[in-house]
This record gives structure tokens, sequence and C-alpha cells, in this order.
């Protein structure tokens, strides 16, 4: 058996000409979507990550605001902007890059976006709306995964056993919660998980979200199973690659997504997303 592949490149590609429909729709209203980023320090692979989401905002004719701070930002100061984007109608949508520096609480800094501009999904009222089912952003990530599995007549998981491995609150949790909506029975697991291999080995969809290199083989695989890898780890020669041992992977699975090309470009594509649902919102 040799897996096929969720081309998320592609799938973005379509996700991103629908935004610009809707982007085309909203000027023709005189309505121009707006994406604050925000980036504290000099992080180089936040640098790459906030480019690209610049670059892609453009390509959709999203109107980007970049602002860039040193490293030693007070936290009231980057509270306060944050404060005056809230105010701003000009602006729909604000994405705090993280990791933050030390001195400045991650939490308390995304607590005070308004839920109206929270297109990153991590605030605890995106988040308790996704608890209980009503709408509300969701976190770009488990969005695009989602997307990706509904792409590949996955949908509905009635009957089928999902498994997440790694459990934050940016990928992990709320990835499980949108699986349970989908239908599925989930299990959260991680890396001190006793008996990982033998969890993993039961589920019909496999998420690795846990930042191990090539950490999950193919006998933690079931046969048959939908792979999502959303790791991306840069190893020593400077290449890129997933939580999964791909090239073992693909030899088990029914499905699978490739690193880089899988989930990474899903995640901005359903950042656009949200941000021109924020405008039509607004």
């Amino acid at each position: 058996m040799t897996a096929r592949l969720i081309d998320g490149k592609a799938l973005a590609e379509q996700v991103r000409a629908g935004v610009a429909e809707r982007v085309t729709r909203l000027r023709a209203a005189s309505r121009q979507p707006a994406l604050a980023v925000i980036l504290v320090g000099a992080d180089p692979a936040s640098q790459v990550y906030v480019r690209n989401k610049i670059a892609a905002c453009e390509k959709a004719g999203i109107r980007s605001l970049h602002e860039t701070f040193g490293a030693d930002l007070r936290e009231a100061e980057l509270l306060a902007r944050i404060h005056a984007l809230n105010h701003d109608d000009t602006v729909h949508g604000i994405l705090v890059q993280l990791p933050l520096p030390a001195h400045i609480d991650a939490q308390r800094v995304i607590e005070a976006i308004s839920p109206r501009k929270d297109v990153d999904g991590f605030h605890v009222a995106s988040a308790g709306a996704l608890m209980v089912g009503q709408p509300g952003f969701r976190p770009c990530t488990p969005l695009g995964c989602v997307r990706m599995l509904e792409h590949i007549g996955m949908g509905d998981l009635r009957g089928k056993h999902a498994v997440v491995v790694g459990r934050s609150n940016i990928v992990g949790k709320p990835m499980a919660m949108m699986l349970l909506g989908m239908n599925a029975t989930v299990t959260i697991a991680h890396s001190g998980t006793p008996d990982l291999a033998e969890t993993c080995r039961r589920a019909d969809v496999l998420v690795a979200a846990v930042g191990r290199p090539r950490m999950i083989g193919a006998d933690m695989i079931k046969p048959g199973a939908v792979v999502i890898d959303v790791g991306i780890n840069r190893l020593a020669d400077g290449s890129l690659c997933g939580d999964v041992d791909f090239a073992a992977a693909r030899e088990r699975a029914g499905w699978i997504t490739p690193v880089p090309g899988g989930v990474g470009p899903m995640t901005i594509a359903m950042l656009l997303s949200n941000t021109v649902q924020a405008c039509e919102q607004a």
C-alpha cells in the first residue's frame, strides 16, 4: 500500500481563490478587509512566518498592517497598541505572532484582543464557542486539518477513532474538539503517554502535533489510516521534516500529508478566510 497524498498546497490555493472572490465582493461594497500583524522581537522563524502571512494577504487583496517592535517592548505598551487596534474600525483581524519575549504574558496578550478580531482563534471566547458548538473563529491549523479531511470525503467521522498526539491549547485540544464535532471518538495523547504506539495504532485518523522530528513511525500507524502531520521541524542540514517518518508511514497509511506542502499552507489559507469573515461580520 502506498498512501495517497493530501496536497495542502493545492487545496490552499482553492481556499485562497474563494477568499479572493469574497474580498472582491466586499471591495465592491466599499469594504476593505484588513489584518494587523504584530511581531515583537527578532525570532528568525517568526519573521519568516510573518512575511509569509503578509505576502498571502497582499495576494488575496487583504490590506495588511505589519507592526514590528523590539524585544524590549513593555507588556503594557503592547496591550495599549492592541486596545487601539480593537477600536479601529478599519482593522478586522489582529494577530500577535507567538512566541513572545519571556517578560510578556502571552495569554494576557491573547485575551486583550477583541473576540470579534481574534482571527487566530486563541481567545477564551473562541475556545468556549468551539467547546459548545457555537459560531466563532476556529484556530487556523486545526481548521485547515478539518478542511483537508473534508476534501478527501471524511467530513463525517461517525464510527471512526481519531487520535491527536499533542495536547497544546493551540493545536492539540482545539483539534480534538473539532474532531468530536465531526462525530469521531477522540483520544488525546502526548509523547509521555504509556503504550503510545498501541494508542496510535487504534486511530483511523492520526494527527501528529508533538513537535519531535519523525517521532511517529510506520509501526505506530494502523494500515489504511489517515495521517495528518502538523509538525514542522528543521534538521541539522537545514531541511524540514514533520513529526511523522513520512517515507515509512506512506507505505502503511491510506492518506498522508507531506511536510512541507501539507498543513502549513492550509494554516495561512484559514487565517485569510477568518480575516475576511471578520470583515463580513463587522
